[in-house]
């Protein structure tokens, strides 16, 4: 009796562990299935990312491309015409603005940056049935046809030549330019004519305004440093470098302030010839500007 009741008993219990392998089955194989289709979906999105990625223009930074260099006599040049190097060419511009290349012969070069004369050479090219569809390249191998003339407050006056970098900034550091207090305005004259520009070169090098582009027989003069001098009842008097729409109570504070028998508000100012003229502290100063501190009445 007690057998068969360990027998009738023990089937049940493996009915039971039979279902529930059987579920754990069911359940293991739904996550796998799950697992397949977020893997297979992944799959599917990861080569339009890729593509998305490599078609966006923002993630390649355009290079910027430096002023335009008008060639001119005596520059040198190398042409290159890929794959076809019977035609590649070192040469000097001659006196008379053209360069010779093979069975193409005279080619205008004066006047023309390097990308207009290599789209010359391609249409002559192209022109005289010499080639299909030719790539040209030029590059410039000695800058000596164009030159700027520098003169006044730099460590080197005279002829400095406009090479790879033709902005103003660039050829006043080469010429030994410093940056000076009350240094500030230089005068640009061009070769083509026209008004002279003044340009505030502490504006320059802190890129609030634009640089500029010279030009072949361009003239640079730069100034000495403007200054005003301060004399009287002051407590540092002497001579100043003159700052942009400097006034007098600028001035002041810069000498420390007026003196024990300085008044703080009569001021007499002598500007070139003309006669000493009393000031308020909001006057404006120009250079060479001399101004006196008067004493207090006491």
């Amino acid at each position: 009796m007690r057998l068969q009741s360990r027998l009738s008993g023990d089937v049940p219990m493996a009915g039971n562990f039979l279902a529930l392998t059987a579920d754990a089955r069911v359940r293991r194989d739904h996550v796998a299935l799950l697992l397949l289709g977020l893997l297979f979906a992944i799959a599917l999105a990861m080569p339009s990312a890729l593509r998305a990625q490599a078609a966006s223009p923002a993630s390649v930074p355009s290079p910027t491309a430096p002023p335009a260099y008008i060639l001119g006599p005596t520059d040198g040049i190398a042409v290159v015409v890929y794959g076809q190097s019977e035609f590649n060419v070192t040469t000097r511009i001659k006196s008379d603005g053209t360069i010779v290349m093979p069975l193409i012969g005279k080619v205008q070069a004066e006047g023309k940056t390097v990308i207009t004369l290599a789209d010359e050479i391609t249409r002559r090219l192209v022109q005289g049935n010499f080639l299909k569809d030719p790539i040209v390249n030029i590059e410039v191998t000695e800058y000596a046809s164009n030159y700027v003339r520098i003169i006044g407050k730099v460590g080197s006056q005279g002829l400095v030549p406009l090479d790879k970098s033709n902005r103003l900034l660039d050829v006043l550091l080469r010429s030994g330019w410093v940056q000076e207090a009350g240094n500030n305005n230089i005068t640009l004259r061009r070769a083509s004519g026209g008004d002279e520009q003044k340009i505030n070169t502490e504006d320059l090098a802190a890129g609030k305004v634009p640089d500029v582009i010279l030009q072949n027989g361009d003239i640079i003069l730069v100034p000495e440093a403007e200054v005003v001098y301060l004399t009287g009842a002051v407590a540092r008097p002497g001579t100043y470098p003159l700052k942009r729409d400097m006034t007098m109570s600028e001035l002041l504070a810069m000498a420390g302030g007026v003196g024990p028998t300085g008044s703080s508000g009569k001021f007499g100012l002598k500007r070139g010839d003309a006669k000493e003229v009393n000031i308020d502290g909001s006057e404006k100063l120009q250079s060479g500007d001399v101004v006196r501190v008067k004493e207090r009445m006491f």
